[in-house]
């Protein structure tokens, strides 16, 4: 097993090769994907045991208990499959949720939700449908790194030393995260034995291990110490779920996303449908005219709004058709270019937040950082498109057998990120990223991120379709949060100051984001030119890495 050390923020050169490609967030990550593809094994095999390195040497980001969201195009029949397997809300049941400090670790209040893990479910369940390679083998460098130790990187360390918070609560999370009473520092080797010897376990009896056998034991006797009456039974009450995707089109593409309750889909076609109708090449880039970022970020926020309506279509009804028709976009459209200024605002913002400045609003709150997407197309012509998560996933702050857990900050809230209800049976709704976009019924790119991807795919999107950008640069450009309810957007700090005052000028303030935020995301993207050479990349915003051969 090589020994590879973490990677770096910044600029990255895609990779390029004829057979295979994979991106990931984490150098060692790439190189797992790579081998078990070089080795045979096909993008599906290289997922899973990129999957579970990842939730040994990146617990920044993400573990293995909490969500996995799969997109999978097969090259042998053209068909498209997807996976959920989010945490589950146990129905019925008193929510236990840890709240904030000062008011004890858990109780039945605010803060993230003890949930049942998704993520050994979603790896069971893609191995046994697509999967070549013995379990055993795809386990085996989740032992290795688990056990030697990986050295942690000044990007893991930046995030661990934002997030730990959350584990000193509790003794296991103690334990876990601070070894000798310490966080681990930027070049520390970070073992993990007792997880080793959990992956052991995994390795010998299979995904069951985390679902039926002992750590599930582990768990729910863990959680009933706690006061979380759940059983056996609720470990595997509601199954991974498997569908087809949702597919939309845009400007002679086929795009590939999740299904309900998954708002991706609708999400991004709402906003693309919207930007064609306003003409919005023809204003030029939203990073260079504010006219163009005024549309796509009042754009951004008409959509989150309409997408609140979308829950589990097997407890709620469904509105996908109508949210994906293109009359609903063009009315929308046509209220947002009825509805423009037509004098000069500049005075209003003057008085509002002060002389126009990047700062002069102050800053929009960030979102949690936790996320892990994975791009791999293999020798075979198979894509995969894909996130593990820490989100949606176990006891918040809690760490049995090694395997640390942060629970779900899913709310019933039409506006939340993540939300679920607490009967029913349904899955938990979210924004995950995982997109393909079709040419001719063939994979040319796909993409997806952690961070903020409710606003930012539709971003990245837009400027490889309708800008027409690498998909390179597509991610490199400057990204921005949704339109606030008083006219405030959050930009990357990479638009000059007459886009500050040309914003001013329709009664927008600027809110700064960094130049580079990684809470915006940095995404995994897999591309096929014309002539089928492939290329990967790892965005700049994080540490992240793309190979192929």
């Amino acid at each position: 097993m090589i020994d590879i050390h973490g990677g770096k923020v910044g600029p990255k050169e895609p990779a390029t090769g004829t057979q295979a490609v994979c991106a990931s967030q984490h150098p060692i990550v790439t190189e797992t994907m790579l081998e078990t593809m070089r080795s045979g094994g096909n993008a599906v095999d290289a997922a899973i045991a990129g999957c579970l390195v990842q939730a040994t040497v990146q617990q920044d980001m993400t573990n293995h208990t909490g969500t996995v969201s799969f997109l999978y195009w097969e090259a042998a029949t053209g068909a498209s499959y997807e996976l959920n397997s989010s945490g589950t809300i146990v129905p019925d049941l008193p929510a236990l949720r840890r709240v904030p400090a000062g008011h004890g670790l858990y109780a039945q209040g605010a803060g993230p939700m003890a949930v049942i893990p998704g993520f050994m479910p979603g790896m069971k369940a893609m191995y046994e449908r697509f999967a070549t390679k013995p379990w055993a083998e795809l386990c085996a460098p989740a032992i290795h790194w688990a056990e030697e130790g990986h050295v942690v990187d000044s990007f893991e360390h930046l995030v661990m030393a934002q997030t730990v918070d959350f584990f000193l609560y509790t003794p296991s999370g103690r334990e876990h995260f601070t070894p000798e009473g310490h966080l681990p520092q930027a070049g520390d080797r970070w073992a993990k034995p007792v997880l080793a010897a959990t992956l052991k376990a995994l390795a010998a009896e299979g995904p069951d291990y985390f679902i039926t056998g002992a750590w599930a034991e582990k768990f729910v006797a863990r959680a009933n110490e706690l006061g979380w009456a759940i059983e056996m039974k609720h470990m595997d009450a509601i199954p991974a779920r498997w569908g087809e995707g949702t597919r939309w089109s845009h400007g002679g593409y086929e795009v590939l996303q999740p299904s309900p309750p998954e708002r991706q889909a609708l999400f991004c076609s709402l906003v693309l449908g919207m930007l064609e109708e306003l003409e919005i090449t023809k204003l030029g880039h939203y990073s260079e005219s504010p006219e163009a970022l005024y549309y796509f970020a009042h754009a951004l926020r008409r959509a989150g709004f309409e997408c609140g309506f979308v829950n589990d279509p097997e407890v709620f009804e469904n509105p996908a058709s109508i949210l994906l028709d293109a009359a609903l976009s063009k009315q929308f459209a046509d209220i947002l270019r009825a509805s423009k200024p037509k004098v000069d605002l500049t005075k209003h913002v003057e008085l509002t937040v002060g002389p126009l400045a990047m700062a002069a609003a102050g800053g929009p709150p960030k979102q949690p950082a936790g996320s892990c997407e994975l791009s791999l197309v293999d020798p075979k012509g198979n894509w995969v498109q894909m996130m593990n998560t820490l989100q949606s996933g176990g006891i918040p702050g809690e760490v049995v057998a090694g395997v640390p857990m942060v629970g779900s900050h899913g709310m019933t809230n039409m506006q939340a990120g993540i939300a679920g209800w607490l009967t029913g049976g349904g899955r938990l709704r979210s924004v995950m990223s995982n997109t393909i976009v079709l040419k001719a019924g063939k994979p040319v790119v796909s993409l997806g991120s952690p961070g903020n991807v409710h606003c930012t795919v539709p971003q990245v999107l837009s400027n490889i379709l309708d800008y027409g950008m690498d998909p390179y640069a597509a991610e490199d450009a400057p990204r921005m949060l949704p339109m606030t309810d008083d006219y405030k957007v959050g930009v990357e700090s990479r638009i000059g100051p007459d886009m500050v005052a040309g914003l001013a000028r329709l009664g927008v303030a600027v809110d700064p984001l960094p130049t580079y935020d990684y809470h915006m995301g940095s995404y995994q993207m897999s591309w096929r030119d014309p002539d089928g050479t492939l290329h990967g990349s790892a965005g700049p915003r994080r540490s992240g890495r793309a190979d192929a051969f």
